[in-house]
């Protein structure tokens, strides 16, 4: 594939995935300008994020440490100091923000002395003091540790080096070369939570609930925080990763607190979690996860995954016997563009394609109705399980017939409304998975008039598959004009 095939604008408007700098092409080759990564486009095309805005302030830290604290006078005095420390052998722009909730000892004055800004939380509750201090920071990256001494400062570190490994870094009490010093009932509960949330929710880290973490700072502006109390630390990691951001863990070995009482009420705890757990559930299942039509390719539910299945054969049968390049256009975070190697899927949803990229496919961000590609760039384009989004027309078949070389192949699925076991599926999966996308199925094909569709545009029908009888694949060539 040429570089021309890619409108020049599109990739003028994202950045680097590694820095975030702009991008510029050069013959064959995408390049950063500001650290030089090389993007090859030849073949395969990167996944670019849009660029984050930059700071007003040229002078702005590169670094927030954001220490929620109440009655913490034993502790913060030290906790600050050793981050002094730390911070200067780092040689990084920071700036230490201790959100406040109320304290009834010398906190807040001892943390002002001590250098740190002071944040005045506005309500009750950890998740209130997380949301104050994210919306105080200035910095790219935002660090977050408990005040009682539990999260060393020399840990900061070991998260500060691991910054190029994901969006969210978590300081992990249950990894291997972790450790985690807690009364036994307690490393108990938090084992058991943790590993509940982790398997059941499909998360990639096994510490859901650490609160020492690295945020990258664009990554928490997508994020609302709903949770009061430390429920929202497990709302944030699985919040970030729907988004389509990449996480990642480090060993931690966690201590016993310093001077003082914890705050954490363990059975309250457990209870509040477990009403998160139902919430963020619901959540995990809908469409917005950058994750769900590839989770849905290894579900749990025997006939959805055999369904998924049946359909991934069906389009990776008839696009390897097209040849060449392949155009997924709509392709979600399905398995088909991570499957073929010469193939480029195309989404509107940022979400999806962050997490098919770090899958190492190619992919592009883009519209049916307008897509950056000249003409007959592709060999074979799909497009499954898209067109019954779209309003009744034809513009969708007019873009995909124009990428598409003559006598190129085009696959098309969609649900099959002509037949009654589609209604009656979709009336079921609407009361059964609410999120899902039955409501979202606005234009209703059948065989007939999917064909009438097609023909307009230049196709010939040469073959088409059902799946029992309520989705409906059809393969066509493009006709010679």
């Amino acid at each position: 594939m040429n570089p021309a095939d890619v409108s020049p604008l599109i990739l003028e408007r994202w950045a680097c995935r590694r820095c975030r700098g702009p991008i510029s092409v050069d013959g064959e080759a995408a390049s950063c300008r500001v650290c030089g990564a090389s993007f090859p486009i030849l073949e395969r095309i990167p996944c670019f994020e849009k660029p984050a805005p930059q700071p007003d302030d040229p002078d702005a830290p590169e670094l927030t440490i954001v220490i929620p604290a109440w009655n913490e006078e034993a502790n913060i005095s030290r906790l600050l100091a050793d981050l002094r420390e730390v911070l200067a052998s780092l040689g990084v722009r920071s700036e230490v923000c201790v959100v406040d909730g109320g304290s009834r000892d010398r906190t807040r004055e001892v943390s002002g002395e001590a250098g740190a800004r002071v944040i005045l939380q506005k309500g009750k509750g950890f998740g209130r003091a997380l949301r104050d201090g994210f919306d105080a920071a200035r910095g790219r990256w935002i660090l977050t540790l408990d005040a009682d001494l539990s999260h060393p400062a020399s840990f900061v570190k070991s998260l500060w080096a691991a910054r190029d490994r994901g969006d969210l870094i978590v300081a992990s009490r249950y990894v291997p070369g972790a450790a985690f010093e807690a009364p036994w009932i307690r490393r108990t509960l938090s084992r058991l939570l943790n590993a509940l949330f982790a398997k059941t929710l499909s998360l990639p880290v096994r510490d859901v609930s650490s609160n020492f973490r690295l945020y990258r700072a664009d990554a928490l502006k997508e994020v609302t925080i709903e949770g009061v109390h430390f429920e929202a630390l497990e709302e944030i990691l699985i919040k970030v990763f729907m988004s389509g951001r990449r996480l990642a863990e480090v060993p931690l070995h966690y201590g016993y607190r310093g001077g003082g009482r914890s705050k954490a009420r363990i059975i309250l705890f457990g209870l509040r979690l477990l009403a998160t757990f139902f919430r963020m559930w619901r959540m995990r299942s809908s469409i917005d996860a950058a994750d769900y039509d590839d989770r849905a390719y290894d579900s749990r539910i025997p006939l959805q995954r055999w369904w998924q299945r049946r359909r991934h054969r069906i389009l990776l049968g008839w696009a390897e016997a097209g040849g060449g390049t392949v155009l997924d256009a709509g392709c979600g975070s399905g398995r088909l563009v991570q499957t073929l190697p010469r193939c480029v899927g195309l989404d509107l949803s940022l979400n999806k394609l962050r997490f098919l990229r770090d899958k190492g496919a190619a992919v592009v961000q883009g519209s049916l109705f307008g897509l950056p590609f000249k003409d007959g760039s592709f060999d074979v384009v799909v497009c499954s399980e898209v067109v019954e989004h779209l309003p009744d027309g034809d513009d969708p078949f007019r873009e995909l017939a124009r990428v598409l070389k003559p006598g190129g192949t085009l696959i098309v699925g969609t649900p099959d409304y002509g037949r009654p076991w589609w209604p009656l599926i979709e009336g079921l999966y609407a009361r059964l998975h609410p999120q899902g996308y039955a409501d979202e199925h606005i234009t209703h094909y059948t065989a007939a008039s999917l064909a009438a569709a097609l023909a307009r545009r230049g196709f010939e029908v040469l073959e088409s598959r059902g799946i029992l009888g309520a989705e409906l694949i059809v393969r066509a060539k493009r006709k010679a004009t």
